[in-house]
């Protein structure tokens, strides 16, 4: 079991927090603050303990010169100034004197947020490459290094793993919230245990269909992932995204599986991706050569009712449609709808299907929205999760 934040004196001390707030911003706001909301349990912890907290995050991919503009975490430290009630000290650097002057003159209760992590990926990506003399440069600012950056765990980079290895450290309650749920969902789950699945290429998931196709009773496939589905079944599916590649390990599966797997059979179809564009509702075998699938029919929608009425467990990976625009966003809408509505846990797996139940209003309708993507996916294969594993075990 790893430490957690409880487990150290932060009395006076500088704490390292490593915070996911890679949040959308739009017009100089942050747009969905969940990720920030979720970890202000654990600074508001360390701020009651009289701790110098030093924030780091990363936001977006910084690839070129222009990068740094756009993600620059200005915005992001005014808006947690105003979740938190307090001034947010940010400091427009990664590393450096003013840096190291900050800090040094800190008072107990303080917070600073340093600037974006990925800064340090313009030249040789120092930051997701793990470089070692960066994560030691971090660690030389703390005295206490927390991880509660659940939606990068999965990933080996120098504010996570590289600062771990020369720090005391812990996990924040965001994290800790995250695996007390998620781990038993899928190693122990109430059943019927009901999987809706979707998003784009199988490829992404091929360890998460290969672990719940196992564990659930029904995997409900929707989004474009579903054509590759159909596809395997020899149904035409226009001009929709398909993953010819695994079109054959889709075969095995459908063929291992048949009694669990659930494909659409009707969906919302279009010749081009706009507001305002036409669009129609047809079965899965009268799609036209130059249409493609951007959402689930209403029979799909009742047919996926039948299967989520009594289950026990529902976890939710993917969207099943366009959601982003409002007439190809009804699937995903009247799903939200009926999970809120099941007396069984509703477990959403973080990314676009965290997303979409937070542009609909379902924010607090289910047992646990995750903050991860990527990190909630490989958790799900049952793969370990660098981030975690590299956090001080607790004695026994």
């Amino acid at each position: 079991m790893k430490k957690t934040i409880e487990d150290y004196d932060l009395m006076g001390k500088k704490v390292i927090i490593r915070v996911d707030f890679n949040v959308p911003i739009k017009d100089g706001k942050v747009v969905d603050d969940h990720r920030m909301v979720e970890s202000l349990k654990t600074i508001s912890y360390a701020i009651l303990k009289k701790a110098k907290v030093i924030l780091l995050s990363h936001l977006g991919r910084i690839k070129e010169e222009s990068d740094l503009e756009k993600y620059d975490m200005e915005v992001v430290a005014n808006h947690l100034s105003t979740l938190l009630d307090q001034k947010v000290h940010f400091v427009k650097e990664t590393r450096g004197e003013n840096l190291e002057n900050v800090i040094l003159n800190m008072q107990n209760g303080d917070v600073v947020l340093v600037q974006n992590t990925r800064y340090e990926d313009l030249n040789g990506k120092k930051e997701s490459g793990n470089d070692s003399v960066l994560g030691k440069y971090w660690a030389s600012l703390g005295d206490i290094f927390i991880n509660d950056a659940f939606g990068t765990s999965h990933r080996a980079h120098a504010s996570n793993v590289g600062i771990a290895a020369y720090l005391p450290s812990g996990i924040g309650f965001l994290i800790q919230k995250e695996l007390e749920i998620l781990r038993p969902a899928i190693e122990k789950p109430k059943r019927p245990f009901t999987v809706i699945l979707g998003g784009a290429k199988v490829s992404d998931k091929i360890g998460v269909l290969k672990s719940l196709t196992e564990k659930a009773d029904y995997i409900l496939i929707a989004g474009a992932m579903a054509y590759t589905f159909l596809q395997a079944c020899e149904i035409q599916t226009g001009s929709s995204l398909v993953d010819f590649e695994q079109i054959s390990f889709v075969k095995d599966l459908m063929t291992k599986y048949s009694d669990k797997i659930i494909l659409p059979i009707d969906h919302v179809v279009t010749k081009q991706i706009k507001e305002e564009g036409s669009f129609r509702t047809c079965f899965i075998n009268e799609i036209k050569e130059d249409e493609f699938g951007v959402d689930i029919g209403s029979a799909t929608i009742k047919l996926f009712q039948q299967y989520l009425k009594d289950s026990k467990q529902v976890l939710w990976n993917g969207p099943v449609g366009i959601f982003e625009i409002e007439a190809f966003s009804n699937g995903t809408k009247k799903l939200l709808e009926i999970c809120k509505n099941l007396s069984g846990d509703v477990i959403l797996g973080g990314g676009d299907s965290a997303a979409s139940a937070i542009k609909f209003g379902y924010e607090n309708a289910f047992l646990h929205i995750s903050t991860g993507g990527g990190a909630t996916l490989e958790l799900l294969e049952g793969k370990k999760l660098p981030g975690i594993e590299s956090i001080y075990e607790k004695e026994n």
